[in-house]
């Protein structure tokens, strides 16, 4: 009898993780309502929806219509208009910001008629919230929102973040389709992705690539860059759209290509999600993006510089300036130190500096583990709060940055 019971119990339990099974390959959405649930006993910011854990790209399959349809009513096109024709964007002259913009100033008619500007957006929240590129936005008057469903409205700005070139919109309409938020832990270089937008104006489109690279930085195009590189192809328009996995999970917002003529060449720019949603939630919040800072002026840490400096030290950010008054001046930080880790985290370079620094809450202290003419220092720095950046006043833009 017991025999025959302990056999009865085996049996069930296989069938149930067989149906587990099915269930998480098939139909996940039934498990990520189960997430859901948990989540909102935790109260978050604004009401996202989340991938449930452990639920990652998944294998590829011989179409990915599945993802696409999950994703694409999510995915908005955002017409901003200024009153009056825009004057040429300063940045236009920079070599680089053409090469990951396109020469745009060119089509550009200098004419006393409204200008407009043309790009996508996500839709993350239900309560209307979209997040798509600050300079899809930027200077507008009016910004108009099509849904793909045909639904059209306009849209306020909550907040922008010109650092990371976010903008959180809202719009208030009812029954919004609501994109999933992917998980950046789970994606790895290879997997194929798809982007959404609006190209040239021609409509929603849907192209098909893979992460061609994770944490690209040192691009000169924001200030805190962390992008993930695709050759999905990415063309004017894609700005604020969406890149996501095979599951239709949003991965990215997609910002930039590298082109010399505007037009895709396979080199593409999306900043990821966690970035993305770090901002959504702080500019709800409290309307602004709060980083910590300390006021120095960081360089990398060169063989070159090492070797004519007679320095031990071939990695770190040197510093190569102090602002008075400063939360490294008050600490006393001086040029010619090499920072080398902030509260344990390693400092390689001077992007690393700026991206833990930016990381710590204003207000906390922070222990600076630099070297000082080749001897080891320990310094307890109060972390400041970052300034906004500064807005362009000139034609020339010299790209300077105070790293931290």
């Amino acid at each position: 009898m017991l025999r025959r019971f302990w056999l009865f119990f085996a049996q069930a339990v296989t069938v149930l993780l067989a149906l587990m099974f099915i269930i998480a390959t098939l139909k996940p959405q039934w498990l990520q309502r189960q997430g859901q649930f948990g989540k909102q006993l935790a109260a978050p910011i604004v009401a996202l929806r989340e991938v449930a854990p452990g639920i990652g790209n998944g294998p590829a399959q011989g179409s990915y219509a599945d993802a696409a349809q999950r994703a694409m009513p999510a995915v908005v096109n955002v017409f901003s208009s200024k009153d009056g024709s825009l004057p040429p964007d300063p940045r236009a002259k920079d070599p680089l910001f053409r090469y990951f913009f396109g020469d745009r100033n060119n089509s550009r008619k200098q004419q006393d008629q409204p200008a407009a500007n043309l790009g996508s957006g996500v839709i993350v929240s239900p309560e209307g919230y979209i997040l798509t590129n600050q300079h899809v936005v930027d200077g507008a008057d009016q910004i108009e929102i099509a849904l793909s469903d045909g639904r059209t409205t306009t849209a306020k700005v909550i907040g922008v973040d010109p650092e990371t070139d976010l903008a959180v919109l809202k719009i208030d309409l009812p029954n919004l389709p609501v994109i999933t938020l992917g998980r950046m832990n789970q994606t790895r270089v290879g997997d194929v992705v798809l982007a959404i937008g609006n190209p040239f104006g021609v409509g929603q489109t849907v192209t098909m690539g893979i992460v061609s690279a994770l944490g690209r930085n040192h691009l000169g195009i924001n200030t805190f860059e962390n992008f993930i590189q695709t050759d999905a192809p990415i063309n004017p328009g894609n700005s604020g759209g969406a890149l996501v996995d095979v599951n239709g999970n949003l991965l990215g917002i997609n910002t930039a290509i590298y082109s010399r003529s505007g037009g895709s060449l396979g080199i593409g720019f999306a900043i990821p999600v966690s970035t993305a949603r770090s901002v959504l939630e702080s500019i709800i919040t409290t309307g602004t993006v709060t980083r910590g800072w300390i006021g120095v002026e960081p360089q990398d840490v060169t063989p070159e510089i090492a070797e004519s400096f007679g320095l031990d030290q071939k990695s770190g950010a040197i510093v190569a300036g102090v602002l008075r008054d400063g939360p490294a001046d008050k600490a006393g930080i001086k040029p010619g130190d090499i920072l080398l880790s902030v509260n344990g985290e390693e400092i390689t370079d001077t992007t690393r500096l700026l991206n833990v620094i930016a990381q710590i809450k204003p207000g906390t202290d922070a222990k600076v583990h630099l070297v000082r003419k080749n001897r080891p220092l320990d310094l307890d720095v109060m972390i400041g709060k970052r300034p906004p950046p500064p807005k362009q006043q000139s034609d020339q833009d010299d790209g300077s940055d105070d790293g931290g």
